[in-house]
């Protein structure tokens, strides 16, 4: 045998020396690939696969993670019956007896049920079966309550995944049989009730996995505890407190309870008796108690701990000097109720991810207590009180945050080593230190909402080709944004807005793909940037209150803007015609998004336009994420706002092919002639803005199939007649149409001709409409995002999730007005 191969790759190597083409010498070979053909499969397994394929259909996936796999394909689609079922796709056989041993059928877009008596269970010599990634929709596993009977004669079965389905059904309270089994998946899917103690006590379980169900717990006794290694059941409602016995479970390496109901003291006493745990996650749940350094050092072999958004829970603050921590490489303690710093964190040599978010840590760190932390990579101490950090810890940190603190004074000098950098919404002043052109592998900086100022280094464009992101917004900066950003660079996001910057736009922006550019707020002086989109990526252009001037040239026919979802051109110096042709390029805008049961439009284009992706950009690190509150609602919003500017002549009726658009405002311009009826058309319209222009004639009926439309502004016009009936047009005020002296008919008073009629209409409307808190959350289900806060005494809408402040005021100018309006609407329509 071995003879054979070395004679073989001599052969190759020849062939290399002769041959004109690649030959490829990283030859394998295996005693079974020369030696054994494929075994024949039994007849009463291969009758009992066609039986299963015959029970099941074939349906697209949309699973995420098939759309990434090379495996994920009908695997079913090769199963014939003139052919052995050991060569089928999915199935393997024993090499000896021809016995189907496993099978693995994940991501093969399955769709069916799996009732007691499917044929698979007859597979008595079944020792793996994987399920997972398919949909067998209204499927119970277990049947009534109980594991198919049938199953339990798979007494080989060793491997059981049926992840990512949608089976239903609580699981038994007991069963026999499944002696051999080592590994249960069943990841999110839709099982119910409780936690039985059987799960741990089979002899041979080594995996359960039961994350993302709807188990509700508790969990009951564990009686003559399993060798059971890894234990995850995350994201279920799972309540009551953890049992004693589950501390026996003396070979748990790793435990996720994390995002249940799970309450109760943390008992130091119990948690030490799991010597060889690794992995600890009791984060998300109800927890109390004070976590000393004690408890975790006896835990020699602790890597991950994590213990965030416990309320009750705290950590010590002493030094635990005496307290060494070898193996622990990740503390997570987010939201609990940490008032210091942890000084005996010092000891973990190891230590490589920290998160102290979003507690009530104040004051300043001091050098000392950052010492020993050369390992640290990650560094969450965003949402505290810090006033100061004296020094950035270690010389190997990657990830840093410190969003939302009371730090004041100059920005320090980060690390060479870091790549993404978070210091936005405190009190920082000073200029940018030029050491931050040293940082050659930062891929997001964001200083926004700071007091930061003078000029931005030089080297914003050219100094680390990785730089994605940077948030710059909110400061006061001035001077011009410098000219060098190089080809080839990586720049996607360029937000720069509520600053000083003046002059022009940096031609070099063309070598960028840019996503968003905001510089709204500037005083910027220049004309419309036509050549910005060279790269048909751009899906934000917000040049909002600057100086920008002259027309926007109608002559350029070439496809640009294409992806273009948000466009905000308002209060600049904009004149001459609204062009035909620019609006006729944004394809991105041009397809209608079908609706969810929720409400929520749903993008989906043609063939060669593409779907725009999530635009927010994450940041994770093991199971922490920190999401930089960019604009993670692109998906589903759609808007366009010229107002404010000299733009003059008819509105073009092409951009009533723009059926995606949820915002559009024209308003305060010079614009004449009729509202085109083809607006009539978009359909998604939930703000429509065209007071302060002269436009005449008549408000066209069709603007009624509008049932999005919530905000109507025609006010200060010249249009006359009578207002339309019907739909969300009997829920609009006086005020929609006021200084239009031509126009009648409700909800006015002055009343039409008989030639004009316009009847007031008896409206109807579901009893839930009268509030304003229905009306605040329809803005959040259609993505405007939660933590909304309605702030009249200013006028605007404010997100305190930070959305930019742009998209905050995006949809109307003063929402004081609107939202009183809606109010009252409301009110009258009741009564």
């Amino acid at each position: 045998m071995g003879s054979l191969i070395g004679s073989l790759q001599v052969l190759c190597l020849l062939l290399v020396l002769v041959l004109p083409f690649e030959v490829d010498c990283s030859l394998s070979f295996s005693s079974s690939a020369l030696n054994y053909s494929t075994p024949l499969c039994q007849p009463e397994d291969s009758s009992a696969l066609l039986q299963f394929k015959n029970t099941i259909s074939i349906h697209d996936s949309d699973d995420p993670i098939c759309a990434d796999s090379m495996t994920s394909y009908p695997k079913t689609k090769t199963w014939n019956e003139s052919t052995n079922c050991c060569s089928w796709e999915g199935v393997t056989c024993d090499e000896v007896t021809g016995h189907v041993i496993g099978l693995d059928l994940s991501c093969s877009s399955l769709v069916g049920s799996l009732p007691a008596n499917s044929s698979l269970f007859l597979l008595k010599g079944l020792k793996r079966l994987n399920l997972a990634h398919n949909n067998f929709n209204g499927s119970s596993i277990p049947s009534g309550g109980q594991l198919p009977s049938t199953l339990m004669n798979l007494t080989q079965l060793s491997q059981l995944r049926f992840s990512f389905n949608k089976l239903e059904g609580p699981l038994p309270s007991h069963v026999s049989g499944l002696q051999n089994l080592k590994e249960f998946q069943s990841f999110s899917n839709l099982l119910s009730g409780g936690i039985p103690s059987w799960l741990f006590t089979l002899p041979s379980l080594e995996f359960l996995g039961l994350s993302y169900n709807r188990l509700t717990g508790p969990i009951d006794p564990i009686q003559n505890p399993s060798s059971v290694q890894e234990v995850y059941l995350a994201s279920n409602g799972i309540h009551g407190e953890m049992p004693r016995s589950f501390f026996d479970l003396a070979n748990l390496t790793h435990l996720d309870l994390s995002s249940n109901n799970l309450s109760g003291v943390i008992k130091p006493d119990l948690l030490s008796k799991l010597e060889n745990l690794q992995m600890l996650d009791l984060s998300s749940n109800n927890f109390s108690g004070l976590i000393e350094p004690e408890l975790i050092s006896k835990l020699k072999n602790l890597r991950r701990l994590h213990l965030s958004n416990n309320k009750l829970l705290s950590l010590s603050s002493g030094t635990g000097i005496k307290d060494t921590f070898p193996e622990l490489m990740t503390l997570s303690f987010s939201s609990c109720n940490v008032s210091r710093f942890p000084g005996f964190l010092r000891t973990g040599k190891n230590l490589r991810v920290l998160d102290l978010s979003d507690n009530k840590i104040s004051g300043s760190v001091l050098k000392w207590e950052l010492e020993g932390w050369e390992q640290l990579t990650f560094l969450n101490l965003s949402y505290n009180f810090l006033t100061s950090l004296e020094q950035f810890p270690g010389k190997n940190l990657e990830i840093l945050d410190l969003r939302s603190n009371l730090l004041q004074g100059p920005l320090l000098a980060p690390p060479p080593s870091l790549q993404q950098f978070f210091i936005s919404n405190n009190k920082l002043t000073g200029k940018i230190p030029p050491l931050i052109c040293n940082l050659s592998s930062l891929e997001i900086l964001d200083l926004s909402r700071n007091n930061l100022g003078g000029t931005i280094p030089a080297c914003l464009g050219n100094f680390s080709y990785l730089l994605s992101t940077i948030n710059l917004q909110m400061n006061n900066f001035h001077g011009k944004i410098p000219d060098s950003f190089v080809v080839g660079n990586s720049l996607t996001y360029l937000l720069l807005s509520d600053n000083q910057f003046e002059g022009l736009l940096p031609r070099s922006l063309v070598n960028c793909f840019l996503r968003i550019l905001d510089l709204a707020n500037n005083k910027l002086r220049d004309t419309f940037p036509h050549w910005l989109d060279a790269n048909f990526s751009l899906k934000v252009l917000v040049l909002r209150s600057n100086r920008f001037h002259g027309p926007l040239n109608n002559s350029i026919v070439k496809p640009s803007f294409m992806s273009l979802q948000l466009i905000d051109l308002s209060q600049n110096e904009f004149s001459g015609l609204l062009p035909s042709n620019f609006f006729q390029n944004l394809f991105a805008m041009k397809y209608t998004r079908p609706v969810s049961p929720t409400g929520v439009h749903i993008t989906s284009f043609p063939e060669g336009i593409g779907s725009l992706d999530d635009s927010s950009v994450n940041v994770t690190t093991k199971r922490l994420e920190l999401e930089l509150e960019l604009a993670r609602t692109l998906l589903i919003f759609f808007a366009i706002d010229f107002s404010s500017n000299q733009f003059y002549g008819k509105i073009p009726e092409v951009i009533g092919e723009l059926s995606s658009v949820q915002v559009l405002n024209l308003s305060h311009n010079s614009l004449t002639g009729h509202i085109p009826t083809s607006l009539g058309n978009l359909v998604a319209l939930e703000s429509l803005d065209l007071s302060s222009n002269k436009l005449d004639g008549r408000i066209p009926s069709q603007l009624t199939n509008l049932t999005f439309l919530e905000v109507l502004d025609l006010s200060k016009n010249n249009l006359v007649g009578p207002i339309p009936n019907g739909k969300q047009f009997s829920t609009f005020e006086n005020d929609s149409y006021s200084g239009n002296l031509g126009l009648c008919g409700f909800p006015l008073s002055k009343q039409c001709g008989n030639n004009e009629g316009s009847k007031s209409p008896a409206p109807k409307f579901k009893e839930d409409e009268g509030s304003a808190l229905a009306f605040i959350w329809k803005l959040v289900v259609m993505g405007y995002g939660c933590g909304l806060v309605l702030g009249l005494s200013t006028g605007y809408i404010v997100f305190t999730t930070g959305r930019p402040w742009w998209f905050v005021r995006m949809v109307e100018r003063n929402w004081q007005n609107n939202v009183t309006k809606w109010i009252r609407r409301k009110k009258r329509r009741r009564n």
